[in-house]
């Protein structure tokens, strides 16, 4: 019995193409893409690139509605998670017994700032587009410049050959 890296395909695979007349039209078409909800692996999830609110995650927000000043309301919400954390350690040498509540404020104060890092990444793809964009924008006129300078560099060293064929 012998082996083979590259095994053949299993018979069936004649059924999806018409290998005879090789047209490439003969394969069937993929599917279309999915669109709403749909489930895998048991769980469900969807199409839309939806970030959900805090509120329908089921956590409470702690900064306010409407117009956000993002670099204001994580520094808040920053000063805010480091008494959490100073109060915790407080429990945990006083009444041990008690931390659960100061590790649930700990939580909600990180899905908050969670929350509210993901809200700028729209902006933050934008600012990399861009940036990406105006970075090919100088490596062209870059490379530009040097095709410039190098036709002027063989112009003159022609120049200077038929001078010297001239010359002679």
């Amino acid at each position: 019995m012998s082996t083979s890296s590259f095994p053949p395909p299993p018979p069936f695979y004649k059924l999806y193409k018409n290998y005879k007349e090789d047209d490439p039209n003969s394969a069937p078409l993929p599917p279309p893409p999915i669109k709403g909800t749909y489930t895998c692996f048991g769980a469900t999830y969807t199409t839309d690139d939806v970030l959900p609110s805090l509120e329908e995650q089921g956590v409470r927000q702690l900064y306010p509605k409407g117009n956000i000043d993002f670099k204001k309301e994580l520094k808040s919400l920053n000063g805010e998670l480091m008494l959490h954390i100073l109060e915790l350690t407080d429990i945990l040498i006083q009444r041990p017994s008690q931390f659960a509540r100061r590790v649930e404020d700990i939580s909600t104060v990180f899905k908050n700032m969670h929350h509210l890092l993901n809200l700028m990444r729209p902006h933050q793809a934008r600012a990399t587009v861009v940036r990406i964009l105006d970075m090919q924008i100088q490596r062209r006129k870059e490379s530009v410049e040097d095709i410039k300078r190098r036709r002027a560099e063989a112009r003159r060293i022609t120049n200077e050959a038929l001078a010297a064929l001239r010359g002679h």
